[in-house]
């Protein structure tokens, strides 16, 4: 094997073919420059005067020979010309700057007689730059004329929303991809003073507004959009008026995904994602990075939406190792697969381990000696917590208490607690329960040479048995949408957006605090219901109705994100707060656990009065035990 800094060195044969053809393209400019210098001493035939000549027959092999090298050293025979930038053409032109400059170099010390005139050299400079910059939008002329030919008998037509940057990207994407089926043929875009330019030859038509009128006019059927650069309210708008004449509004990726590498230059249907209009996460690459260098990393309910999509965003960042965790057999099974085949194999270790189970997991602590760990095991589901209250402080509260001072005895850097919107004021065994959580992560901190933190925050769109998967069901049978109450509002974000800022949060976390993520504006659920509707090409009210069905057991109309007498202050980074202690004592906190361990297998009112001791703003739906269980507050 050759040793790398030899590997700079190949040759390849697409080198040597663009050596070829420019060899005597260089010959016939060097002999050009001479014959514009002396066209005063031509011969009566046109033909370059006898010291005209000898100066270029003496000096030919040095101007070709310096030229070859310098193009073959600046790398511009690898450039190709379909791709040609701006960039490539600036390192052309150095190219050519330095092959000149030897060449009157060599003029002054081997050929100090000849004297050949500086013009020659500035002739055959300029000659140069200009030929070949000409060869190669000549052959990307004829490329894109073959393109476009395919373009006009075998494409769709289809506008850009976006006279800018991304959209301009986007437009080179689809004209350089041989497997695109669309052909762009206008942008749209609101700013006036775009409109009537063009782009790449393409012209900036109109405004959005101008939309089914300009499609309708040159026959378009498809509009595409960048992700994540258009406003919620704007893509809904633009869905809106696409279903009312039948035309298609598509997503491609944006142009910052495009740059990254990581995507498909393929159209996908709008999905709620983008009706959501949240902006991208920008996160704090280097500090996360060094947080993580040479780190084992652990992950526990790693096979849930969070825990997974953490995953695969820590084994961006090439920790050490990577621990998932999780109890669910098959679940952890096809994110092994999904992680094995993005070409993380060997990064990562899979172990199925209940976080209930002690033993077990102070065996995998043991063995595996975490740096970090991400604790985003726990159950979500609300009704059913509050049927199985013991279910919950076993899962949520002790589970927690358990890793944590597992952490804390094999000397874990940082944990990172993950808990929710819910624990703020709870009224459900769940959010009480994350509550309980939390004071306890707490509480550690203190004394503690492990950074305990936790993360908090609301819904996030698409993960598993939450609403838009179930509206999303409903809608696919045929209706009718189950929304509790009209009034009702949550807040969104997405799942990936959740754990980048999971992951920064831990990154920023020095021990007790309670990070809150920004959660933007709240969102009215049956809004969601009808985006998904409109989404799915039906009319709400016409092809499917939306029934509602009263609030469910320990279910909030509207979710809090302030604790009474708590505080969020502002942190380095725009979507991160960080929530005020509210104070506790260290006693009170460790004596409600001992005697919260003694009521897991008590009857639920018992359990239900046990929690609201410890949280006296938990506010339970249920009021008393009858005959049948618990009687609902009426």
């Amino acid at each position: 094997m050759k040793p790398n800094w030899l590997q700079k060195f190949r040759v390849t044969q697409r080198q040597i073919f663009w050596m070829m053809v420019f060899l005597p393209i260089f010959c016939a400019i060097y002999y050009l420059s001479f014959w514009l210098r002396f066209e005063s001493h031509l011969n009566v035939d046109g033909v370059l005067g006898e010291n005209g000549f000898r100066m270029f027959r003496s000096t030919v092999f040095w101007a070709v020979g310096l030229k070859t090298f310098t193009f073959w050293g600046s790398g511009v025979y690898k450039i190709r010309s379909r791709y040609i930038t701006v960039l490539d053409l600036a390192n052309l032109a150095k190219a050519v700057t330095l092959s000149s400059a030897g060449l009157a170099l060599v003029d002054y010390l081997i050929f100090p007689n000849i004297m050949i005139p500086r013009s020659v050299f500035l002739i055959d400079w300029g000659c140069t730059i200009l030929t070949v910059c000409g060869f190669c939008a000549g052959i990307r002329m004829v490329q894109d004329s073959s393109r476009i030919f395919r373009q006009q008998s075998d494409c769709k037509p289809a506008f850009i929303i976006g006279a800018n940057e991304s959209g301009a990207y986007l437009l080179r994407t689809i004209e350089r991809n041989k497997k695109s089926c669309l052909k762009v043929v206008g942008f749209l875009d609101d700013h006036i003073n775009r409109i009537g330019t063009r782009i790449n030859g393409v012209p900036v038509l109109g405004s959005l507004q101008e939309m089914c009128s300009l499609a309708q006019r040159y026959g378009v059927s498809d509009i595409l959009l960048p992700a994540d650069e258009i406003p919620g309210m704007t893509v809904r708008q633009l869905v809106e008026d696409g279903n009312s004449v039948g035309i298609q509004v598509q997503v491609l990726p944006s142009y910052q995904q495009l740059l990254s590498g990581n995507v498909e230059m393929k159209p996908r249907p709008v999905c709620i994602e983008d009706l959501l209009g949240r902006e991208p996460v920008q996160l704090d690459m280097q500090n996360i990075s060094d947080w993580m260098d040479e780190r084992v990393l652990m992950v526990t309910g790693s096979a849930g939406s969070i825990g997974s999509e953490i995953c695969r965003q820590l084994l961006q960042f090439s920790p050490q190792k990577l621990i998932l965790v999780d109890r669910t057999e098959n679940s952890q099974f096809f994110l092994e697969r999904e992680l094995s085949k993005l070409g993380y194999n060997g990064r990562f270790d899979v172990v199925i381990a209940d976080i209930n189970d002690s033993k077990r997991m102070r065996a995998v602590m043991r063995e595996y000696q975490p740096d970090i760990l991400f604790h985003a095991a726990a159950y979500k589901h609300v009704p059913l917590m509050e049927s199985n209250p013991g279910e919950a402080v076993k899962n949520i509260a002790l589970a927690t208490k358990h890793l944590a001072d597992l952490a804390e005895e094999f000397e874990v850097g940082t944990f990172v607690m993950i808990s929710s919107d819910k624990a703020v004021n709870p009224t459900n065994v769940m959010g009480a329960n994350k509550r309980i959580a939390e004071l306890y992560v707490q509480s550690l901190a203190a004394k503690s040479k492990c950074h305990f933190v936790t993360v908090r925050f609301g819904n996030v769109l698409g993960s598993a048995g939450s609403v838009v998967p179930i509206f999303t069901q409903q809608i696919q049978n045929g209706g009718p949408i189950s929304v509790t109450d009209a009034r009702m509002q949550r807040y969104f974000m997405t799942i990936p957006e959740a754990s980048q800022l999971v992951i920064q949060a831990g990154a920023m976390g020095r021990g007790g605090e309670i990070f809150v993520l920004d959660m933007g504006e709240p969102v009215r659920i049956i809004d969601l219901a009808a985006d998904l509707v409109r989404l799915s090409g039906l009319k709400l009210g016409e092809d499917i109705e939306i029934e509602f069905t009263g609030l469910r057991p320990g279910e909030k109309l509207y979710e809090e994100l302030h604790i009474d007498g708590e505080k969020h202050v502002p942190t380095c980074h725009p979507k991160i707060m960080v929530a005020e202690k509210v104070h506790f004592s260290e006693q009170f906190i460790h004596e409600a656990y001992q005697r919260l361990a003694n009521f897991t297998e008590q009857p639920s009112d018992l359990i239900l009065q046990e929690i609201q001791r410890i949280l006296p703003e938990f506010q339970s739906n249920y009021i008393k035990p009858g005959q049948d269980g618990f009687k609902r507050a009426a």
